[in-house]
């Protein structure tokens, strides 16, 4: 069951029905079955991400006993990493079991929020109608919409071109010319899942990437079957992989671990690097020119392979144009080909959401951002009361689950509402001498770190050169600062007309 009647009013509307959608409206409604709580989506199902990204061999690269949310732990993960028909099936699951699914409008899209100081609401406009809201969640993702590349001559292109995030499964690769632009987390997963089936592939590599061993394997019936009947077990599994990957942020973050530390990994991947591809002037081409962790490690045991393989051309001098019939690099040389894979990756930074939420001063979170979105914990932005961010600016993760992050963040909103309810309080706006403080602590050790100072250009940077993306020490840490909302940072604001009217 999913709603089918926009109403009036609600008092926390939350929008998006991915990881971050689904733990935000379960925690509340772990705490009061009876929340006046209502999400949006603007797919036909909750799974975000996990719904949308149905490419051949899409996984995680997040181990499993990490990969799901504390109160809803899964015992069946097949692997040590994930898939995709498991992660959907499994946040399918938790949204019906928590009751998140019943409180969901499907096919209901965000198209303005504005907040009404003098009622203290955001009054908000969908594709399905119009509604007022006391809070507003934003849990629309930070990958959520494709990018595709400028480049001239795409709509002359006679064959089939698709966004990985957007796979069109009813067309058949089998003896096709296929060129994959794009050599990022989606394409080292289905460019060895199609190799077999096309006739040739021509793959546009802008930048390499280090790419080490994915120690993935079958967890064994006995150990799942351990899981179910004693959690505890499971428990201490989840804790070990959490313990071991909070190291991992210490070569990242610590200058004298990138230092004597980072150098070693990256020994490691060269070392796969060189056992998988004999060709010298292809190993150069395919070894990143800065420090590895500067950008996401990626994980495979079959991208080299795949890439290596006769009918494969890797093009390191970008794509420059589109015809009729094919593809042409920055030389000049055109490929023909039949079909064009874009894995170009999504727009993180600034999410198309902040484009359509205003504050009381009439600007969106976009043109406030400027560029350079920031964000109190990632969480809370000046100008917008009763505004909170999922998976906002700061908060993405180098080493470890944003499950965890997630969490964290659904429980410090889920605390503000309460403080809200218990002192009368109509809403709250994060001070903007709170936000200047965050982010001197922040931007200095984010400074220090290897995604500013390894030498890649990443997303990670946005146009006006800060890190507006990484965590930049360990989760347990933002997990300290968020367990409590703290009301001394925020300024009070009280209806002075009735809310929805």
């Amino acid at each position: 069951m999913s709603l089918a009647l926009l109403p009036d009013h609600v008092h926390t509307l939350v929008v998006g029905a991915g990881f971050g959608g689904i733990g935000m409206t379960a925690t509340l409604l772990r705490e009061n079955p009876d929340a006046d709580v209502l999400v949006l989506e603007r797919g036909d199902d909750v799974g975000g991400t996990w719904r949308v990204n149905t490419y051949p061999g899409a996984a995680c690269d997040v181990p499993s006993a990490l990969y799901s949310f504390s109160f809803a732990p899964e015992p069946d993960w097949s692997r040590a990493y994930g898939t995709q028909e498991e992660i959907y099936a499994y946040l399918r699951r938790v949204a019906r079991e928590q009751g998140v699914t019943d409180r969901t409008m499907f096919g209901c899209e965000l198209r303005a929020a504005q907040w009404d100081a003098e009622r203290a609401v955001w009054r908000i406009s969908t594709s399905r109608g119009d509604l007022t809201a006391d809070v507003l969640v934003a849990a629309t993702g930070a990958l959520s919409t494709p990018t595709y590349p400028k480049v001239s001559g795409l709509e002359l292109f006679r064959g089939k071109k698709f966004h990985s995030a957007e796979w069109d499964h009813d067309h058949d690769l089998t003896g096709e010319r296929v060129a994959v632009v794009g050599t990022g987390a989606s394409a080292i997963q289905f460019v060895p899942a199609i190799v077999d089936r096309v006739e040739h592939l021509t793959l546009f590599q802008r930048t390499a990437s280090w790419v080490m061993p994915k120690h993935d394997h079958v967890i064994a019936r006995s150990v799942r079957t351990l899981y179910r009947r004693f959690s505890l077990a499971q428990k201490l599994m989840r804790g070990f992989v959490y313990g071991q990957r909070e190291i991992y942020v210490v070569g990242m973050t610590k200058p004298f671990a990138r230092k004597y530390l980072l150098p070693l990994f990256e020994v490691r991947a060269r070392q796969v690097l060189r056992k998988n591809v004999r060709d010298p002037e292809l190993r150069k081409r395919l070894t990143p020119d800065f420090a590895i962790t500067c950008k996401r490690i990626l994980l495979s045991n079959d991208w080299f392979p795949a890439i290596t393989r006769p009918k494969v051309d890797v093009v390191s001098s970008g794509l420059a144009a589109v015809t009729e019939n094919g593809v042409v690099d920055d030389k000049g040389t055109e490929y023909p080909v039949d079909t064009i894979i874009f894995g170009t990756g999504f727009t993180p930074t600034e999410p198309p959401v902040a484009h359509h939420i205003r504050g009381g001063d009439g600007r969106t979170l976009a043109e406030t951002w400027d560029g350079s979105p920031s964000a109190y914990l990632g969480i809370t932005v000046p100008g917008f009361p009763n505004l909170f961010l999922m998976y906002g600016p700061n908060t993405n993760l180098g080493h470890s689950s944003i499950v965890y992050m997630l969490e964290s963040q659904a429980n410090y909103i889920s605390d503000a509402l309460r403080t809200m309810e218990r002192h009368g309080i109509s809403a709250v706006e994060v001070r903007d001498d709170a936000v200047r403080r965050y982010t001197a602590d922040l931007d200095p050790a984010l400074n220090n770190t290897v995604w500013n100072q390894g030498g890649c250009s990443s997303w990670y940077i946005d146009e006006k050169g800060r890190n507006s993306v990484m965590w930049p020490t360990f989760t347990w840490q933002y997990r300290a600062r968020t367990k409590q909302f703290d009301p001394e940072s925020y300024t009070e604001h009280r209806a002075t007309a009735g809310a929805g009217a």
